[in-house]
């Protein structure tokens, strides 16, 4: 038994120290290539399994023969060992560049391409997350162009609304002014029409930027689906009247009841439906017909709530782009001033989409057989 302990003693001795060469060497070449540091371990390795039996052998006190053969079993072990570790460096180093070619395409407008040739499960893995990544970021890319394009559009179309009436504002002062108009009161009613639809311009501009903020204060309140679609056609009432619009009001019978409630800001919806409303009426010929309906979801944890047209649909190409901000597809679709309520700068759809979508819904519009159909989603307040 002592014997035994006594072999075992000095043949950790002898690997222990070149187990703590090797770490020495490891730490100094650790900015060094892969393959390097392979090398190094499988050296290591054979090392001190080397050094483990020639001290076993010396204290043991062998025949210089027997020390011989020893000697030269490990020398050739210690060549294959490291022959083979530098053929798996050489492998790995050349995945490793393979993978570091391929993740610069990440600074550039192109996706990451993974390469060709298997790695290992480690590298493998590495270059599932970074394809995941380039897709996110190609997604991000996507929306950040798409954020541009509605900048621009917004912009444009901003300057353009503002610089008719401020141009008339002016010419309608200077004639005050200057006493060349035949009909002051006329100016003044009309100095004010304009006033107003610029307020409201910059209000919408003003709520929007609260929206995409994050800093839009709600006040959720359960309100029943029926409360809420008779509020927006008594609001719209007046204007539809003016057009020579029909209004539908369209409930199931579990709206119908007040068994369905949601739990959002009044005043919020009450904008969401009203922006609708006034889009669908002003856009649907005279005797048209213009529909608001509620229902329960296809999941019964949601209530639906739509507004129907008689526009004669939306091009299927601008469908995706309807919620905008500043998207008012054709200048026909503007109204003419004097029209109604004071037109908006193409913020009213992108308004119901940021306030929908801050109630944790959706809203979505699809073509239906002579117009429009635009739907709101919201989760059901629970009973």
């Amino acid at each position: 038994m002592t014997d035994t302990l006594l072999i075992a003693l000095f043949a950790f001795l002898g690997a222990a120290a070149a187990g703590l060469a090797g770490a020495l060497v490891l730490r100094l070449l650790r900015h060094r290539s892969v393959a390097l540091s392979l090398t190094v371990v499988a050296a290591v390795a054979v090392t001190a399994m080397l050094a483990g039996t020639l001290a076993v052998a010396w204290a043991m006190f062998l025949s210089p023969h027997d020390l011989w053969v020893v000697t030269t079993v490990c020398a050739m072990a210690a060549v294959v060992s490291l022959a083979t570790a530098l053929l798996l460096g050489r492998w790995v180093v050349a995945r490793s560049n393979a993978l570091a070619l391929a993740a610069r395409s990440f600074g550039e407008e192109g996706g990451f391409v993974p390469p060709e040739a298997p790695g290992t499960a480690e590298i493998d893995a590495l270059v599932r997350e970074l394809a995941a990544t380039s897709e996110k970021l190609e997604a991000s890319r996507e929306r950040e162009r798409a954020l541009e394009s509605s900048r621009r559009e917004l912009v444009a179309w901003i300057s353009h609304d503002l610089r008719t009436p401020l141009a008339g504002l002016r010419a309608m002062a200077e004639a005050l002014e200057d006493g060349m108009a035949a009909d002051p009161d006329r100016f003044f009613r009309q100095i004010r029409t304009e006033v107003d639809r610029l307020n409201a311009m910059v209000g919408d501009l003003f709520e929007l930027s609260r929206i995409h903020a994050g800093a839009l204060p709600l006040s959720p309140v359960r309100v029943s689906a029926a409360e809420l679609v008779g509020e927006a056609l008594d609001g719209v009432g007046p204007l539809a009247r003016e057009h020579g619009v029909r209004l539908v009001g369209e409930r199931d019978e579990a709206v119908a009841s007040d068994a369905v409630a949601v739990e959002v800001d009044a005043q919020a919806m009450s904008r969401v439906l009203g922006n609708l409303m006034i889009n669908a009426i002003r856009r649907t010929p005279a005797d048209g017909t213009v529909a608001v309906s509620a229902r329960r979801g296809s999941d019964d944890a949601s209530v639906v709530l739509a507004v129907t047209d008689g526009c004669g649909g939306i091009p299927e190409e601008d469908l995706p782009r309807v919620f905008d901000t500043g998207w008012r597809g054709t200048h026909a679709r503007t109204p003419p001033a004097g029209e109604g309520p004071p037109a908006g700068a193409g913020l009213g759809l992108a308004i119901v989409r940021g306030l929908v979508e801050a109630h944790a819904g959706r809203a979505a519009v699809r073509n239906v057989r002579g117009g429009c159909r635009f739907e709101v989603t919201l989760p059901a307040a629970p009973p």
